[in-house]
């Protein structure tokens, strides 16, 4: 059933039109992720379907009873608000007092709220996004519009949000930068892109497939385009014969055909700077400890960074990640410790909440500030060249900072720091209000990095992409460092649960392992059994096997889009293979570890 309806939408911001006679849908229990450019109508497509902001043309339409509940990108709350009057406000009367008041300290108790009579006007502004989440999700609603949700959130209350929308029975519209995040919750993704929208049937990785293929069909038909237009401007060259009906009509179509505009490039962040020559001495934390009162955060703390380091901080909110980073940075002193930094080190800190940026600078004059050239792999460009690779055209150049999108500062913020050729980059939550496509570009960036790289992220994806170590905050001041990304500390994670505490299938491979004890009591060395020698050969070729089908499964898919009956069964197939696909993965996993036991006897 349809929700809301938008149709022949325009809105703009003085000479900016962000929407452009855009047509869209809500429909029940649709789940939709939006994406594009910082600056492009992310969140103003979200208000203006929300209720929340005015549009200049088309009309919306809707059911007498739907109900939209809001989560602004920014929240607003009154200055005697306390943590629970806030979360429930608007939302309680006498007949459901007990039961919300209960949900509401339910949920904050998951997002990291303890004392519910706290002030509101004391906390951070990710204190507040949180509150206002939980606001959202006890207000009664058909259509959830949430814009970015999962900002400030950590790794557990990020999956406790992705539960909790999965199962959630309306509608959502929202605005997110989270990859896995709206890989399993979304099931139908909506690109904003230079006013127009663009719609996607499927999940962040169906998004991506499908975007190629629009795009590679659209470049082929341009092609055609112009090769057509190439032979009709021969043959009108060479001139008719008569001027009759038919070559009028034939000459007209020419015309239209040089009309038509050409493809517009997708417009991408560039990024490209020299990094500070690194010398053999980098940053040394000898016994670092910091303490706020009774609570410890760093505990005797020691580690030398390697150059090229690609390091991974998490841990829950609160842990102590932004201090580890400002202590690294000599923005913060240590209790008890030193830190030891090498002559050449250069370090750009990119700060969780633009703290050291003055919004009332013009966007040039803010960069001239850093220098004005910056040298390139391509040799010296001027500021301004590089606000372009950044996607600031002129006019936006000598606009305030203070006009800018949330996404838009933070990406002028990324570029300054980026300007001053650092050799270590530290960044505190980078993935907070950038786009996916600077995500993207920044990761690939990060690649071809020639220094040590630090990140604190919430971001799954990001510090699957870009790290290969990881520093876990386990409280008391305990750091632990584990090798790999996030996914393989949790699969580390996982192996080192009791028995009790392990899924069926890892107790099930642990006990084979624990046959292989002789029975005198005594161990015998680990090795295959026969059955396991042939799988571990095998299982690359098998995994290999299963990716195909399911690529093929989604061409089957892409085909019979229009063919609800077939469809269904494509889609069936489709999850059994991804599950067999699981199933080795994991198989795949314990193989090797037994592997690497009996290479290491």
């Amino acid at each position: 059933m349809n929700l809301l309806t938008m149709e022949h939408i325009t809105k703009s911001y003085t000479d900016r039109i962000l929407l452009n006679d855009v047509a869209f849908s809500i429909n029940e229990n649709e789940k939709i992720g939006v994406i594009g450019i910082n600056g492009m109508g992310k969140s103003t497509l979200l208000k203006v379907a929300a209720g929340i902001e005015p549009y200049d043309s088309g009309k919306i339409s809707m059911g007498n009873h739907v109900k939209i509940s809001y989560l602004p990108q920014t929240p607003q709350f009154a200055e005697d608000d306390t943590v629970l009057s806030a979360a429930i406000a608007g939302n309680i009367d006498e007949l459901n007092q007990w039961t919300i008041e209960a949900d509401a300290r339910s949920m904050l108790n998951q997002l990291g709220f303890t004392d519910y009579e706290e002030k509101v006007s004391h906390m951070s502004g990710g204190q507040k996004k949180r509150i206002a989440l939980v606001k959202a999700l006890l207000t009664p609603a058909d259509i959830l519009v949430l814009d970015e949700p999962t900002n400030h959130l950590d790794n557990a209350m990020s999956e406790w949000l992705e539960d909790y929308l999965i199962q959630f029975r309306g509608a959502i519209l929202m605005v997110t930068h989270d990859r896995y995040f709206l890989d399993r919750v979304s099931n139908r993704i909506v690109e904003v892109d230079q006013g127009a929208l663009y719609h996607y049937p499927g999940n962040y990785s169906e998004f991506v497939r499908l975007k190629e293929e629009r795009q590679n069909i659209a470049l082929a038909t341009e092609k055609k385009r112009k090769n057509l237009l190439r032979t009709e401007l021969e043959w009108l060259h060479r001139g008719a014969r008569a001027r009759s009906t038919k070559q009028k009509a034939h000459i007209d179509r020419i015309k239209a055909m040089q009309e038509m505009k050409d493809i517009q490039e997708e417009k991408q962040v560039a990024m490209d700077s020299v990094v500070t020559r690194m010398g053999n001495k980098t940053i040394e934390l000898s016994h670092i400890s910091k303490a706020y009162g009774s609570k410890v955060l760093i505990q005797d703390y020691n580690y030398i960074f390697l150059k090229n380091d690609r390091i991974g901080i998490i841990g829950p909110n609160g842990c102590g990640k932004s201090t580890l980073l400002k202590i690294i940075d000599g923005i913060l002193e240590p209790d008890t410790g030193s830190v030891d930094v090498g002559q050449t080190i250069k370090i750009g800190y990119f700060s969780q909440e633009n703290e050291y940026m003055d919004e009332s600078l013009k966007v040039i004059d803010y960069v001239k500030e850093v220098g004005e050239y910056i040298t390139t792999s391509d040799g010296k460009i001027t500021a301004a060249q590089m606000l372009e690779n950044f996607l600031f055209d002129g006019t936006m150049q000598w606009s305030k900072i203070e006009k800018l999108s949330g996404g838009e500062k933070r990406r002028l913020y990324l570029l300054r720091v980026l300007m001053s050729a650092p050799n270590v980059l530290i960044l505190d939550e980078p993935t907070n209000d950038l786009d996916i496509q600077t995500l993207t570009i920044l990761e690939d960036y990060l690649d071809r990095f020639d220094g040590i790289v630090i990140v604190v992220s919430h971001d799954r994806y990001f510090l699957d992409r870009t790290v290969r170590r990881i520093f876990a905050f386990e409280g008391n001041g305990v750091i632990r460092q584990s090798e790999g990304g996030y996914s393989d500390y949790l699969i580390r994670l996982e192996l080192e649960k009791p028995e009790e505490e392990l899924p069926a299938s890892v107790k099930k491979d642990e006990r084979k392992a624990d046959s292989k004890k002789s029975w005198k009591g005594g161990e015998k060395k680990l090795k295959f059994s026969f059955k396991e020698q042939r799988e571990f050969e095998t299982i690359d070729d098998d995994i290999a096997a299963l990716e195909e089908k399911i690529e093929a499964a989604d061409a089957d898919i892409l085909k019979n889009a229009t063919n609800s009956a077939r469809l269904a069964e494509l889609m069936a197939e489709k999850e059994l293979l991804e599950q067999q696909l699981e199933e080795k993965m994991d198989r795949w996993v314990y193989l090797n570890d037994l592997n690497e036991q009996i290479q290491n006897q």
